[in-house]
């Protein structure tokens, strides 16, 4: 079950009408996956449940920042893109990997683990709007609302890649 609540409802914010471009920022997710998907902002707006994340993290330029996000868990996106794992085993599903990269080349790296229901169930989001905006021209935006700090928030997500972590070829030397 969630932690994060659905987005609040006002007459104002839907009769207010949305300058989308002509072309919508998209992304793809990618991977072993049964089930790649290109989406764009509207596309996880329209198909999934949207959730509420008020957020404080410390950007490390700009300091502490204050934003409330929209948009579905993350999970909830990536189950419709189907993992290539063994969803009954959970040693199966805790090798799996996210790596997310956004438009100005940062990228982050998240482990199946942190957002499923039976290890971290983390909320993360792929955020539709900010401070109420859509973010439909600049495109989504990972959003890690348990994260203190803001380095794994990504910004116009350009792809999601999901796939196993890779055994070493050697095992550890032991100190």
């Amino acid at each position: 079950m969630s932690r994060l609540s659905p987005p609040p409802r006002t007459a104002a914010a839907s009769d207010t009408p949305v300058d989308v471009p002509d072309a919508p920022r998209g992304f793809l997710i990618s991977g072993q996956l049964r089930h790649p998907l290109a989406l764009t902002v509207a596309d996880l707006r329209e198909r999934w449940p949207q959730r509420h994340a008020p957020v404080v993290f410390d950007c490390a330029t700009n300091g502490p920042q204050h934003h409330a996000f929209d948009g579905p868990l993350l999970r909830d996106v990536m189950d419709e893109a189907g993992p290539a794992f063994d969803v009954r085993r959970r040693k199966d599903r805790s090798r799996f990997l996210l790596a997310v990269t956004g438009g100005d080349g940062h990228h982050t790296v998240l482990s199946w683990a942190e957002i499923d229901a039976d290890f971290g169930d983390a909320p993360v989001l792929l955020a539709t709007a900010m401070d109420g905006r859509p973010l439909d021209a600049v495109g989504s935006q990972l959003v890690v609302p348990s994260d203190r700090c803001g380095a794994r928030y990504i910004s116009a997500i350009t792809g999601i890649w999901c796939g196993p972590c890779p055994s070493p070829a050697e095992p550890l030397p032991w100190p």
